[in-house]
């Protein structure tokens, strides 16, 4: 639960009227007015308890409980989530590929209709260490990395993984070229970059692109680190839509941290489409576990 005192203080003084409960769901869910992705083990992987909502609903704090959560979700902690969680149907269109961009050689995996003709598209960054086989996992993370595979292959987009070896300007320009390829084969197709940790940093440097915004939907920046100089890059006047999800218990980056940047971005713009869950007591991992993918993207793509 929320320590009442420093966190709920932060976050009275982070706007000063809060609304409790089920409106907190209700209103963040009521952004997306038109469901691109239908519904796939919302049972399971919806948020099972809100506690408080800022901004209309665009930040919200979500219960995060490491008995639930965890030790009852995966049959191995952290390692393996148990079977009711997961669905192998993605498995079948998996591939791997090259692209040759940049003088170099991108190597990526996908799944659905990655090879053309898709609704949309997300694609997933790692972070520091990781790999494309991270996002491509059925079975870590609770599951949650299965479960937008397979709202993906099952509302016919595409979804995929890339390695990156440089976080700035080469990597950035890497994950662009893949972009561009997939809307070569998919042409009328919304694309949502997801990046986690200091892959965030390939998402920041997405959306404050004049070009490179122009090729995306939107960005879900999971566990991810602020970039100061979006405020000054002109990305405002852009509207490129923005999730952050961070945990309290983050030691990585600090959440508050993330949170006074969240306000200052609505400070500067009020109406830019920009959302922020906060998972109590998670830690750097959580949000990637954690978020729904399907409420976040539905508001991106509907």
């Amino acid at each position: 639960m929320l320590r009442r005192s420093p966190i709920v203080q932060f976050l009275r003084n982070l706007q000063t009227t809060l609304l409790a409960g089920l409106l907190v769901l209700v209103g963040f869910a009521a952004g997306a007015q038109a469901e691109a992705l239908k519904p796939y083990k919302d049972r399971l992987f919806r948020y099972k308890k809100a506690t408080e909502t800022l901004y209309d609903g665009d930040f919200i704090v979500v219960e995060y409980s490491k008995q639930r959560d965890l030790r009852d979700r995966d049959e191995v902690d952290e390692r393996r989530v148990f079977g009711n969680y997961v669905s192998y149907k993605p498995k079948r269109g998996r591939g791997s590929a090259e692209l040759k961009a940049n003088g170099r050689v991108i190597n990526y995996m996908g799944t659905g209709k990655w090879k053309g003709g898709a609704k949309a598209i997300v694609i997933y960054i790692h972070g520091q260490g990781g790999n494309r086989f991270q996002g491509m996992n059925d079975v870590s993370f609770g599951g949650n990395f299965n479960r937008v595979q397979n709202l993906m292959v099952r509302n016919g987009g595409a979804y995929l993984t890339v390695d990156i070896k440089n976080f700035g300007k080469s990597g950035t320009a890497d994950v662009a070229a893949l972009i561009q390829y997939q809307k070569q084969l998919s042409p009328g197709a919304k694309v949502v970059v997801a990046c986690g940790s200091m892959g965030g940093i390939i998402c920041w440097n997405l959306v404050k692109s004049s070009s490179y915004s122009r090729l995306i939907n939107g960005i879900v920046l999971l566990g991810s680190p602020k970039d100061p100089n979006f405020l000054g890059s002109g990305a405002l006047s852009r509207n490129v839509p923005i999730y952050m999800g961070q945990g309290t218990l983050d030691r990585v980056y600090n959440w508050e941290t993330q949170a006074n940047f969240f306000k200052q971005i609505k400070q500067r713009a009020p109406r830019y489409p920009i959302r922020f869950t906060l998972f109590d007591t998670g830690t750097h991992g959580t949000p990637i576990r954690m978020t729904d993918w399907r409420l976040v993207l539905n508001w991106m793509l509907g």
